[in-house]
């Protein structure tokens, strides 16, 4: 068995809703156990979330973009984990990111640059999304990676959408795709 963790903070539900989809994809590789680490709204994940993390084949991160960066829970989180990255305990192991905000651009990619970052700083294998953009005029958020995430995956959550109503079936297809392709390249490298 594969360990994935997809550990992440959800502000409003929409970061969460894109965590389950992923997850999902990522239990749909036979051979892959895929376990959620949720970061609460103090930036703090349990003790047992910390195991977890450091038994994990793949790190997940993902975060809201607010004001152009992640939330600031999430980088308590990445704070947080410079004592894995002082004794290099998540060297070599699989990462990846994604995140969510309400406008088109929102200056995502400036939080997939955060979480890439911080997955170098701990010698971790970036995986980025696989998937072609849905950019004729055709495409709408209804289709797959119609944000153009390339290196992590971008959502979009209308602010007056709940998360009932947001993220849109594109964006969930793009993270469950986005999630089987981690858990795949997780077993193909380990």
């Amino acid at each position: 068995m594969k360990k994935i963790c997809v550990v992440y903070f959800s502000g409003y539900g929409h970061t969460a809703k894109l965590a389950q989809a992923l997850m999902a994809g990522a239990r749909g590789v036979a051979g892959s156990e895929v376990h959620e680490c949720r970061i609460d709204n103090e930036g703090q994940i349990r003790d047992a979330d910390w195991q977890l993390l450091a038994a994990a084949d793949a790190i997940v991160y993902g975060s809201p973009t607010y004001m152009g960066g992640p939330a600031w829970q999430f980088k308590k989180f990445a704070d947080a984990s410079s004592k894995p990255w002082f004794s290099q305990a998540w060297k070599n192991k699989i990462a990846a990111g994604f995140t969510n905000s309400a406008s088109t651009n929102g200056d995502k990619y400036a939080t997939i640059q955060y979480l890439w970052t911080l997955s170098q700083q701990h010698g971790q294998i970036w995986v980025g999304t696989g998937l072609l953009p849905s950019n004729a005029k055709a495409h709408g958020p209804e289709h797959v990676n119609w944000s153009a995430g390339f290196g992590g995956l971008m959502s979009i959550s209308p602010s007056d959408a709940s998360p009932d109503e947001a993220p849109r079936s594109g964006d969930l297809e793009t993270a469950r795709l986005f999630g089987e392709r981690i858990a795949q390249i997780t077993h193909q490298l380990g």
